[in-house]
């Protein structure tokens, strides 16, 4: 996919699951997941440095996304989008047993891996994962940014919802 296939597939995904600012990445991996027909389960690891920030490992059940828990919420929130653009993407691991990197004596090793192990961006499915990152990010940053925060109150909330120009995945 190209860029602006990758940007149109992205939206019209996000759109599907319903997805509104503000962003939320529990409730982001709670709808892609339902939609794909796959819960998503986001899995804090202090994972080794140097190596990789995020993995997203497939199961028959659910699709597991583990990200560096030593490092900052916005950083974990970039890496769990780029997990997420894997999963969109649908890419699929292409490497071999003896290619995974070292992710420490505890990780769970009954897992099947699949499109994760890359550490640059100078592959086509690092740089297309990036980019649905970049296109979420961006959203709902500009989102977030131009509109005024839901007042408290029933009858606020319900002039709000009515006069707001919220659009979201336009």
């Amino acid at each position: 996919m190209n860029e602006r296939e990758i940007r149109r597939h992205c939206r019209k995904v996000l759109r599907a699951c319903d997805i509104q600012p503000p962003l939320r990445i529990d409730e982001l991996c709670r709808r892609i997941g339902e939609h794909r027909g796959k819960p998503i389960r986001l899995i804090p690891w202090a994972l080794p440095v140097p190596g990789p920030f995020g993995l997203w490992m497939s199961r028959s059940h659910e699709d597991c996304i583990f990200f560096q828990e030593e490092t900052t919420r916005v950083h974990q929130v970039h890496i769990i989008l780029h997990e997420i653009g894997h999963i969109l993407c649908e890419h699929v691991d292409d490497t071999g047993p003896g290619d995974v990197p070292d992710l420490g004596p505890e990780f769970p090793t009954d897992l099947t891996k699949r499109g994760l192990r890359r550490t640059c961006y100078d592959e086509l499915r690092e740089r297309q994962a990036e980019l649905v990152a970049t296109v979420i990010q961006e959203w709902s940053s500009v989102i977030d940014y131009t509109t005024p925060p839901m007042p408290a109150g029933s009858e606020a909330q319900s002039l709000y919802t009515a006069l707001n120009s919220r659009r979201g995945w336009l």
